[in-house]
């Protein structure tokens, strides 16, 4: 890495730094861990720009040469923008993570991905089981652990940020845990649809094949110390922070098991199937997963309300649920109660449309909270999925100042 690089990485490493110093900081975990006990003062707010980004932060802004560099630079960049622009509830520490080079084999097979070619545009994939016997390419995940490249990664990162920032090594290998979406880029949507009614024996065979990979790669990363606790400044669920005393779970010596984290599952391809489907098909065979986990989250953009009854009774600590932009949220409110964290995500369109809607805006937000009100529910709005600002970047700013007064208000 060059000296302009090193340069360029320190000082903004020591502006993050000094972000992280600012007393709201730990009035902001103060309340994160109020809100993950349900006893939240107010409801909490946390912009996430995601898609966003690259509008937000463009690569002409990027001062690095060379890549490795530039890559810890849009992260830097991106902890002070959100500390600097956004009027939410996101903190901003002292610390700087260092993943640990662990290499996955992956299932064995997978999709072949069709791109259009358009920058950020969509695809379409090739699944390549095609039949039962299919099943059976399908391969356990493996983890190992290169630890002269985690040595790397660490002395690079000490080098860098001794004396300004806290090098922790922390790392996850999933960012949910629901199988029934990795299913599908496997068989594909509208066959797994279809399979439900003509050949369930398909898709049975399926899930449990991945369940039992996936609770085996658990197992491996358990056993080989490879886990590490996401009860602090850790983005947890499809939205939201892992604050809480609840976890690690009692007896912790220091070696993280899956009892001491927090973990997810969502099932956004099930957004139209029953109830009844969604229990025999993908529930059943995420609650083996979900069992070994301290606390709970579960959904993202999935429309949740017909199924909270369900995820309530079998889910167990459930502790966040996603209400997305295309749930009921008065029957959401009225199933959940204080039962769970309504993790509320709004209609993140409204970010990218040609004219930005303040009072719109506003209008959604106090009626959620009114709504969650009403029925008691711990709320969190949670603003994700933003893959576009239409180039408006002040358009978040202007959306989290709304949320945070109605917030605040409510």
């Amino acid at each position: 890495m060059t000296s302009h690089d090193r340069t360029v990485l320190r000082d903004l490493a020591r502006r993050v730094a000094e972000a992280a110093q600012r007393d709201v900081m730990e009035e902001r975990r103060r309340l994160w861990h109020a809100q993950n006990s349900l006893r939240a003062a107010r409801p909490l707010v946390f912009i996430s720009p995601e898609g966003s980004w690259i509008e937000l932060i463009p690569r002409a802004a990027l001062e690095c040469e060379e890549d490795e560099a530039r890559g810890i630079e849009m992260g830097l960049r991106q902890r002070l923008y959100a500390a600097e622009h956004f009027d939410d509830d996101q903190v901003c520490d002292d610390t700087y993570p260092v993943q640990p080079a662990v290499h996955q084999t992956g299932w064995g097979i997978g999709p072949r991905h069709i791109f259009s070619g358009a920058e950020r545009g969509a695809y379409n994939w090739e699944p390549p089981i095609q039949c039962l016997d299919d099943v059976d390419k399908i391969e356990i995940p493996t983890y190992r652990h290169d630890h002269a490249a985690t040595e790397q990664r660490l002395d690079l990162a000490h080098e860098l940020f001794d004396g300004i920032l806290r090098v922790q090594l922390h790392g996850s290998y999933w960012w949910a845990l629901g199988l029934i979406d990795e299913w599908t880029m496997l068989r594909g949507i509208a066959n797994t649809f279809m399979d439900m009614v003509d050949q369930p024996e398909l898709v049975h065979r399926g899930m449990e094949t991945l369940m039992l990979g996936r609770l085996e790669g658990l197992r491996s990363l358990e056993e080989q110390g490879l886990l590490y606790l996401n009860n602090g400044n850790h983005y947890v669920g499809s939205g939201g922070f892992g604050f809480t005393e609840e976890l690690p779970a009692p007896n912790f010596t220091g070696r993280v098991r899956l009892r001491d984290m927090w973990g997810f599952c969502e099932a956004q391809t099930m957004s139209e199937v029953s109830p009844a489907m969604h229990e025999e098909f993908v529930l059943r065979y995420q609650l083996p997963i979900l069992e070994r986990f301290g606390l709970n989250c579960y959904g993202c953009c999935e429309p949740l309300h017909a199924k909270l009854d369900m995820l309530l009774a079998r889910v167990p600590r459930l502790r966040r649920v996603s209400i997305s932009p295309w749930a009921d949220k008065r029957v959401s409110a009225a199933k959940l109660q204080n039962r769970a964290i309504y993790s509320w995500k709004p209609n993140p369109a409204t970010l990218a449309a040609i004219r930005f809607d303040a009072d719109a805006v506003r209008a959604d937000i106090r009626e959620t909270i009114a709504i969650a009100r009403e029925h008691d529910c711990t709320l969190e709005i949670i603003l994700k999925d933003t893959h576009t600002c239409n180039y408006r970047p002040e358009r978040f700013d202007e959306w989290s100042r709304i949320a945070m007064e109605e917030a605040k208000a409510g």
